[in-house]
């Protein structure tokens, strides 16, 4: 056979070398995060494996899997050996993996500082390349009854209306609430648009009684907190 018409998919590698079977044989823990890749993608190309392959898209983003999960199917489909199907594939394993992040996140069931909101927002938005709000909603002792997406923007803001912010806090019965939206440009620093609403969603809770007790401003590593910084 020669080598120009020589596949480099898994069943041609030795059996040390099988993703599929490491795992299945050694568990899940125990592959490097290319052999992952190369498990969703099944098969590289003519020149190299897919472990060969999943290693340069995993280098082209500095080996962050963060980063990786930020690239589009048109991004993916790039590299040679990445049809739209496999780029479908690692885009939507991917963004499973953010999800689950998110519900661990949602395993914080009370809020006693700052960082405990960061860690449930974090994981939704905080390697977004566009800017979204979102809200959890509290009771009198800060347990989390429920969190939820508020509105989408683009790349530099995104809108909120403080009477739908109202309605569902009623709807849930909370008595307070804790905002956040990210900064896809990586910045901590409030805008004043982030102020002005800020003012105007604290005064619309005073009003009924529901206490806005914190706005956090989400980049991928870090926030901003209102509440910490004393502008509420």
């Amino acid at each position: 056979m020669s080598e120009s018409n020589y596949t480099f998919t898994i069943k041609n590698w030795s059996e040390n070398d099988r993703p599929r079977e490491k795992l299945i044989a050694k568990g899940k823990n125990t592959l490097t995060d290319a052999e992952l890749i190369a498990i969703l993608i099944g098969s590289g190309n003519r020149e190299e494996s897919a472990v060969a392959l999943s290693q340069r898209i995993l280098a082209s983003t500095n080996h962050k899997i963060n980063e990786l999960g930020k690239l589009s199917v048109k991004q993916l489909m790039s590299f040679k050996g990445i049809g739209e199907a496999k780029a479908i594939t690692i885009v939507a394993g991917l963004e499973l993996g953010r999800r689950r992040g998110g519900e661990a996140g949602s395993e914080v069931a009370k809020i006693s500082c700052s960082k405990d909101a960061f860690l449930i927002f974090r994981p939704l938005i905080g390697d977004l390349e566009h800017e979204e709000f979102w809200i959890l909603f509290l009771t009198n002792t800060n347990k989390v009854i429920h969190k939820k997406q508020l509105s989408i923007g683009g790349k530099t803001s995104t809108m909120v209306d403080p009477r739908i912010v109202y309605k569902l806090a009623l709807e849930f019965g909370a008595i307070g609430i804790i905002l956040a939206h990210n900064h896809p440009s990586g910045s901590l620093i409030p805008s004043e648009s982030d102020k002005i609403v800020t003012q105007k969603l604290k005064e619309a809770g005073a009003i009924l009684d529901i206490k806005l007790l914190d706005h956090l401003i989400i980049t991928e590593k870090n926030y901003f907190s209102f509440a910490d910084e004393s502008l509420l």
